[in-house]
């Protein structure tokens, strides 16, 4: 007969466990000291099972009917539901240990020495800071586009604009990682380009193609305001379009002027891989000015202490005194000569890979450091040519590509 809510209020504890039978298999098992637990009895490959459906108090009578009938259909499409909860729980506890956290303090873990410490830092802050309270805990496989969307949605509302679109990129290395090793099958951050308000941060300021003819001669000028060093120092800068700490923090040892070749070592790089900077024939021209004829300092550009380089805000106040406070940075340089580049005819790799931008085309094999290099000495060489034609008046013309 089956139980009724009146039968299971009124049943008392034994000294042995008492069982109140429903029906198919389910029944509720009182324990000497009171406790109370729905069991569902069952055979399966011959073999008598039991299964816990739950207590008492947090599953009523009903319920457990219904949680009895959903284990029974289990068994009638030949499963075993007690081997099912275990795969379950297994599941659920991969997926915990595979959230988005983990996975990314694991793809972390494998990058962080690559980069140089302030690098570092800055990533673990913008997903300690802005990814893992809102997605962290959320297994990386069952992440869709709009949660994260609503994630970087609130760094927008913060009016970090151009974070948010850090944060972005972050998240699609993680989610690449996240492919590579099994845990997610998509990388959702593509699906979210064009999602975010287009931004570029005030620290990337950077002038437009036609305004470079009048800062290359404004730059050629600051010698006159009593500041030769700094202003070769931009003017190299605008040559070779490396980052302005690459720059400043250059010493003698890397360069072989006679093969006109910069090697940047692997550990003054941001992604710490060493980088070559093939040297223009102006290049050349203003590093040999520059070199002391008696040997002098390491540094190129020395600074009070010849012991040390001059500051980023060296090259920063210059401009600045030019006239392009908000206007342009050291790194617009970079910005300018990207656009241009782009805009005449060199291959997108070739610039890219003179740019030392950090994310490489695994397909491509392990990274070698004289990758497209003479397309690159060819562009440098135009791209000089170029400067030196506009900073004499002539207009912003396109290069033509060298075969």
């Amino acid at each position: 007969m089956p139980l009724t809510a009146i039968a299971i209020r009124n049943a008392k504890p034994g000294k042995k466990p008492v069982r109140l039978y429903d029906s198919g298999g389910l029944y509720l098992e009182i324990s000497p000291a009171g406790g109370r637990w729905w069991r569902f009895a069952y055979r399966f490959g011959g073999k008598r099972k039991l299964i816990s459906l739950g207590v008492l108090k947090d599953v009523p009578l009903a319920v457990a009917r219904e949680r009895r009938d959903a284990v029974r259909r289990l068994l009638a499409d030949g499963k075993d539901p007690g081997a099912k909860r275990k795969s379950d729980k297994r599941e659920i506890a991969d997926r915990a240990a595979n959230n988005f956290e983990a996975v990314a303090r694991e793809w972390y873990q494998k990058q962080v020495h690559t980069w140089v410490p302030s690098h570092a830092s800055d990533v673990l802050r913008r997903l300690e800071y802005n990814l893992f309270p809102e997605i962290g805990s959320t297994a990386i496989a069952d992440l869709t586009a709009p949660v994260v969307l609503s994630a970087l949605r609130k760094i927008e509302h913060r009016g970090a604009h151009d974070l948010a679109h850090r944060v972005l990129q972050v998240s699609g290395q993680i989610f690449r990682y996240g492919i590579a090793t099994g845990r997610c099958e998509r990388d959702l951050s593509t699906d979210l380009r064009g999602a975010l308000a287009p931004h570029r941060g005030k620290h990337q300021a950077a002038i437009t193609p036609e305004e470079l003819p009048d800062l290359l001669r404004a730059i050629d000028g600051y010698a006159e305001l009593g500041d030769r060093l700094t202003s070769r120092a931009l003017r190299l800068l605008a040559l070779t379009f490396v980052r302005t700490g690459e720059l400043i923090g250059a010493q003698w040892e890397e360069f072989d002027l006679d093969s006109a070749v910069w090697i940047i070592p692997a550990e003054r790089m941001k992604m710490k891989t060493e980088h070559v900077v093939p040297l223009s024939r102006q290049a050349v021209e203003i590093l040999r000015d520059l070199r002391p004829v008696d040997g002098g300092g390491r540094f190129v550009f020395p600074g009070r202490n010849p012991d040390k380089p001059i500051s980023n805000n060296t090259m920063l106040f210059a401009l600045y005194r030019l006239g392009y406070k908000g206007k342009m940075t050291g790194h617009g340089f970079r910005s300018v000569a990207s656009t241009m580049l782009n805009e005449t005819g060199f291959r997108a790799d070739v610039i890219e890979r003179q740019l030392a931008h950090g994310e490489r085309n695994a397909i491509r094999g392990a990274y070698n450091r004289a990758e497209y290099l003479s397309e690159r000495k060819a562009m440098m060489q135009q791209w000089a040519d170029m400067l030196d034609a506009l900073a004499q008046g002539a207009q912003v013309i396109p290069l033509q590509r060298r075969a």
